[in-house]
């Protein structure tokens, strides 16, 4: 066995861990992890990323090291099998059925992020239900994860969907979804120009606790309200939503169609937040999108270069962000050529090819 390739987290949070073993899987070369979250207040693994790192074991029947909570460093060799010689990577990842559950309200929307690059490398389906919270802080709400991630790298050959079954909000989770994935065959990302605007997408949810105080209309009306919207963006569509939850709790998703895609904002509901506040949160972000010119909002633009990597193309992001900073040198450490090309007020990040073997 070769050995493992040196990844230091010190400076990084736990998107670097699920970037981390994702590219393990797709490359078939094991890591070694070191600083693990080594810039969180609490270092180490929690519980939603332990849940990440025991699924890919699972998936893959991966040998490792360190998979226990508060873990700073992680030893995790995928071992996959040699595919056929028409699989220029020489690895495959077989599908099937899965439960995971992370046992508090730890995201189940970065568990499904961590996932979905693995459907380049399915032999057949893949199904997993997972338990945990669907909207939660410092993490994309659920309808962000449904109505915004999963059309848009739909449109570049991603097979994949979302089955909501339940909400799960802060402290106690309890939400559960099933992602579905299937062999996909990734087309190269061209994003440069955002192309005209189309409409307006409003996706307003409150828990069934939060009903008689009309939560997700007030949330929805906060957020019309604040939005510059002049004549061009028109309402497409307006979900307010009733969910059954353990806990109370609210989330807003506000989602941009213009010509070349889609972008996406959103707010969570605190406890003494008036809804319409968390509506104008949401209508901020998109205000300061509609006056920039990316056509992907600023957490999308991290989350697609792992795609990027898979299928070549260029992506003009709004900003640099740490997080777009940490996964093209994690990228880079898989040997990727990232292009990193920063203009006047936007960015360009650019991969001529894609990962060894898994196109």
């Amino acid at each position: 066995m070769s050995a493992p390739l040196t990844l230091d987290g010190s400076s990084a949070g736990g998107q670097f861990l699920r970037t981390a073993l994702a590219l393990s899987v797709l490359e078939n070369e094991p890591v070694r992890l070191e600083g693990v979250r080594g810039d969180r207040p609490t270092p180490g693994l929690s519980h939603q990323h332990l849940a990440v790192l025991e699924t890919m074991v699972e998936l893959c029947d991966a040998d490792v090291s360190g998979a226990e909570l508060g873990s700073e460093t992680i030893e995790f060799n995928p071992g996959l099998e040699a595919g056929d010689a028409n699989t220029a990577a020489g690895t495959r990842l077989e599908g099937g059925s899965y439960a995971v559950d992370i046992g508090t309200a730890g995201s189940v929307t970065l568990l499904c992020n961590a996932l979905l690059p693995l459907a380049a490398v399915l032999e057949s389906p893949l199904s997993v239900t997972i338990t945990g919270g669907t909207d939660v802080a410092w993490s994309p709400p659920l309808d962000y994860f449904r109505h915004i991630k999963l059309p848009l790298c739909r449109q570049f050959g991603l097979e994949a969907a979302c089955e909501v079954d339940r909400r799960g909000f802060y402290p106690d989770g309890g939400g559960a979804v099933t992602l579905r994935l299937a062999p996909s065959s990734l087309e190269r990302i061209d994003l440069l120009e955002r192309g005209s605007l189309e409409g307006l997408r409003i996706y307003s949810t409150e828990s069934a606790s939060l009903a008689d105080r009309d939560v997700a209309h007030r949330q929805a009306e906060g957020a019309l309200e604040r939005l510059n919207m002049g004549t061009d963006l028109e309402v497409l569509e307006r979900c307010e939503i009733t969910a059954a939850s353990p806990s109370p709790g609210s989330a807003l998703v506000l989602r941009v169609d213009h010509g070349t895609g889609v972008a996406g904002f959103s707010a969570l509901g605190e406890r003494g937040k008036p809804a319409e506040r968390v509506g104008e949160d949401a209508a901020d972000a998109t205000n300061r999108f509609l006056e920039g010119s990316a056509p992907v909002d600023r957490h999308m633009a991290d989350q697609l270069l792992v795609f990027l990597a898979l299928a070549g193309g260029r992506v003009r992001v709004p900003e640099v962000t740490d997080h777009v900073e940490t996964r093209c040198e994690l990228l880079e450490a898989f040997g990727v050529d990232v292009g990193l090309e920063r203009e006047a007020e936007t960015a360009v990040v650019s991969v001529a090819s894609s990962l060894d073997g898994v196109q």
